[in-house]
């Protein structure tokens, strides 16, 4: 009763106004452990105690790189900066004998992973290795807040046991894997936060504004990208994690406010098949101490319900693929300093309690556990390497000779996931495939990480749960579009591989032919063509696209889609123009041709009016309330990033009262748009605009008349009502769900939006249940889902029905503009190459399509 009550104090306590003036040190630290006074307390360095305000980045940033001055357990070292340029950082924290030792220590630790050494090592005499990752969400905020007490804790904690824990551990921590975005989050909570603190869930503290603090600058879910590896905070994280190798890692997060708190393991139906079992009973036995140290300070807890461990680009899952155990944290986000929930007022504090806590008891697991984390690393890399000698693939190859770049992306992942890749020796003819030493790249299996190979090449379609938490399905030669096969034992040999791929370089362009007098040309087929035009454009130069084929004189055949730029005419003169073409190719990996003569031995002739000219594009982008912050930032990142295209972010207000005539290209992400004038938007369609819907914006732009698309539905034929268990409801429903999985379309190659592209098959990626019916018109369908779309991944049998044959993309003409209907996302987390170019050459070429070739605004 005495405890019952002490708790009921401590709860009032932490709802009044007076809340952060009463919440010190010791509402955190364990009972019963002494501090050295010569370390500094977060308070003594940032002025104000942990909670009582968000920590914004800069002043976690001080108070690591104080106490890496400060504690002999301490080294600092910066893996990386975001977009935004803020310095991401991992402590190593050790007992100082530890430290003196550490790249020995590393080297002998990362020998786990090798087996043909790791049988020598003693691992009883091995610190285990743990790395503490916080705040990959970076308004799910607890995490790097309690980074601020574990640091200070494994700094400053003395006795016996702190020395015990330090001298079998070596600790890493990643106090703000998303620095961008939870200095976003931290600034409007704080901005937002009276002197009197209110706890109503209207209040502007726990309502961000859009894009939110969740996501990057690009607003990307960083816990997705651990896979595709994409943005600058994965790419410098995992290189540590390789660094190290660790056996435990711990991955902090917040959920809804009305939650409790989770730990893994997840629901079990839906780990993933290629992970080894015993990383989930290890993780049953690592979730007993979490769930000890929660019933000791009374917070409620779940396990085993909600989340999976089915993703590998997940933090918490990644890890259970290489040799480690992932636990993922959920804790109901506070959202702010205080709010009311359905469990009573929660505050900031007590989140960031529960995480610090469920640090300390991960360590301790980690602690008691060591050995049996060691072996299971040895074991798991020695049973990958057994299993890979008896399986009957023995190697991937991959590659485009018509497009090397795509593949040299692919390689340069698969490289930085410590995976061994070589260029095959010898032209290799598989079906109808043929690779080249140039253009091919081969991946045996027989190698340690042959878990994490097949995890990025299989094509799973049959499943034990029918529920995901994330996508169901990640292909990679899929997503790059690129020629791929599995070798088996009768077309591959070792002898096979030539040069290994350690550090695949991007092909480099150049201009075939010397100067020319008359005109270039480049054909569309290379993944970086579109950079190369635009950069042409920003320099003012005048380019055509060729709507038919041609061949020249040489017995070179140019595709639909050649881009050509006369010499004639242009703002600069032929010799800056062939220095600028020069210069652009190499940088691009284009092949430029000089064209000496408008003759061409078949085809059309280079003055064919079949030669359209092409505007440069003035792209916005439409953002805000309403849109899917991560599909927009998908697109800005593309266009931005990678294809230095200059685009202006725009919301509905100001698209409502700004002047439209400079722009002549709108990407509407999936979302909602009903605060945009759909007259002003059609009228500007009408005058030549082109508008590019993806996922629910096309839906919008149907039922307002800016699009002429209808949608496939299912039929039920049975109108009796059919009683089903109350129990099934979720699962059912859920079952319905595309969470993301891979599919078959034809494309007409003839087609603008298709030029570049030499294969009718393209993968796409879908993840909601929008079929669009195709067009009566017989020449409005460039792109259909084939008779049997599905290459791999979850989907429903009504579903699969309703994807059979319907449209993939649709363009409607209005006026003297198109709207261009993409029910999926060509831009998917970055890593879909193979479809970015359905997007791109919506945006350039959008504005060539014939009015004759779509849907007709009133059909």
């Amino acid at each position: 009763m005495k405890k019952l009550y002490t708790l009921a104090v401590t709860a009032l306590l932490l709802c009044s106004n007076w809340v952060f003036a009463q919440t010190t040190l010791s509402y955190y630290l364990p009972k019963g452990v002494t501090y050295s006074k010569s370390i500094p307390t977060p308070h003594q360095v940032l002025g104000y105690e942990v909670g009582e305000w968000h920590v914004s980045h800069d002043q976690l940033v001080m108070y690591m790189r104080h106490m890496d001055q400060v504690s002999d357990r301490i080294t600092l070292a910066e893996y990386g900066r975001t977009h935004e340029n803020r310095p991401l950082y991992l402590l190593t924290i050790t007992s100082p004998e530890n430290h003196k030792n550490i790249e020995q220590l590393k080297a002998d630790h990362k020998q786990l992973t090798d087996p043909s050494n790791s049988s020598k090592l003693d691992i009883k005499n091995m610190p285990a290795v743990i790395w503490m990752g916080y705040s990959v969400h970076g308004n799910e905020p607890s995490g790097s807040n309690a980074a601020l007490l574990a640091v200070y804790h494994l700094a400053a904690a003395q006795g016996p046991e702190i020395e015990k824990l330090l001298k079998e551990t070596i600790i890493l921590v990643d106090p703000s894997i998303n620095p961008d975005g939870l200095n976003r989050f931290a600034s409007w909570v704080n901005t937002n936060r009276g002197e009197n603190l209110v706890t109503d869930p209207n209040s502007s503290e726990f309502n961000e504004v859009w894009p939110r603090g969740r996501t990057n600058h690009y607003w990307f879910d960083l816990n997705r990208d651990w896979l595709p590896l994409q943005h600058p905070e994965s790419q410098g994280r995992l290189a540590k994690f390789h660094e190290w190798k660790p056996n435990l890692l711990t991955d902090h997060h917040e959920m809804g406010t009305n939650a409790t708190f989770f730990f893994q393991p997840g629901i079990p139906s839906r780990n993933h098949p290629l992970s080894p079992e015993n990383a989930f009973k290890l993780t049953q036995k690592i979730g007993n101490y979490h769930a000890k140290a929660l019933d000791k300070i009374g917070s409620l807890y779940y396990t085993e319900e909600s989340y999976d461990d089915f993703y590998y680009g997940k933090g918490s899952t990644y890890p259970d693929v290489n040799g480690a155990v992932g636990i993922l944290f959920e804790q109901a986000s506070s959202r702010g300093h205080a709010q009311e929930s359905i469990n009573g007022v929660l505050t900031f504090p007590f989140t960031i309690r529960n995480q610090f806590v469920t640090t300390l008891s991960s360590l301790e697991a980690a602690q008691a556990m060591r050995e049996e984390l060691l072996a299971h690393q040895r074991d798991f890399y020695k049973q990958s390497l057994n299993e890979s000698k008896k399986t009957a693939t023995k190697a991937y190859i991959f590659g485009s000779e018509k497009d090397p770049a795509r593949a040299y992306h692919l390689a340069e992942i698969i490289r930085q996931h410590q995976i061994a890749i070589y260029r095959p020796k010898e032209t290799i003819k598989v079906g109808n495939n043929t690779y080249r030493p140039q253009s091919a790249y081969v991946v045996p299996l027989e190698q340690p990480q042959y878990k994490l190979i097949e995890a990025m090449f299989e094509k799973r379609t049959t499943f034990k749960d029918s529920l995901f938490y994330d996508i169901s399905a990640w292909t990679f030669p899929l997503a790059f579009d690129l020629e791929y096969n599995a070798l088996t034992g009768k077309n591959y040999k070792t002898s096979q591989l030539g040069e290994k791929m350690d550090n695949p370089q991007l092909p480099v362009g150049k201009i075939n032919g010397g100067q020319s007098n008359y005109a270039y040309a480049f054909e569309w087929k290379d993944y970086y063509t579109p950079r190369a035009l635009n950069t042409l454009f920003n320099h003012g130069i005048q380019a055509k696209v060729a709507t038919d084929k041609f061949k020249t004189s040489d017995g070179r055949s140019f595709d639909y889609g050649t881009i050509l730029i006369p010499v004639a005419g242009q703002p600069v003169s032929g010799a800056d123009l062939h220095q600028l073409l020069e210069k652009t190719a190499a940088a691009n990996g284009l092949e430029v041709y000089a064209m000496p003569t408008g003759l061409t031995t078949e085809g059309i002739k280079l003055g064919s009016p079949m030669m359209q000219n092409l505007r440069r594009p003035s792209v916005m982008l439409l953002t805000g309330d309403g849109v899917n912050s991560n599909d927009a930032g998908e697109a800005w990142h593309l266009l931005d990033n990678r294809f230095d295209i200059k685009t202006t972010l725009i919301t509905a207000d100001n698209f409502n009262r700004a002047n439209l005539s400079r722009y002549n290209v709108l990407v509407m992400a999936d979302g909602s748009y009903n605060d945009v004038s759909k007259d002003k938007l059609r009228a500007w369609v009408q005058q030549g605009g082109t508008v590019i819907g993806m996922g629910e914006a096309i839906k919008w732009l149907a039922t307002n008349g800016i699009s002429n698309i209808t949608f496939k539905e299912n039929k039920k034929e049975n109108t009796e009502t059919e009683r089903k268990p109350y129990a099934d409801l979720d699962s059912e429903s859920g079952a319905q769900v595309i969470g993301g999985a891979i599919f078959e379309t034809s494309l007409d190659l003839t087609h603008p939006l298709a030029y570049g592209y030499t294969d009718k098959q393209l993968p796409i990626f879908r993840s909601n249940t929008l079929f669009m019916e195709p067009a009566k018109n017989p020449y409005a369908n460039p792109i259909m889902y084939t008779a049997n779309p599905l290459m791999a991944g979850y989907i429903s049998k009504q579903n699969l029905q309703l994807a059979k044959n319907s449209a993939a993309v649709a363009v409607t003409a209005i006026g003297a503009g198109k709207v261009i209907a993409m029910p999926d996302n060509p831009n998917f987390r970055a890593f879909w190459y193979g479809t970015n170019k359905l997007f791109l050459n919506s945006i350039f070429f959008g504005q060539i399509i014939s009015s004759g070739s779509a849907r007709a605004d009133e059909e």
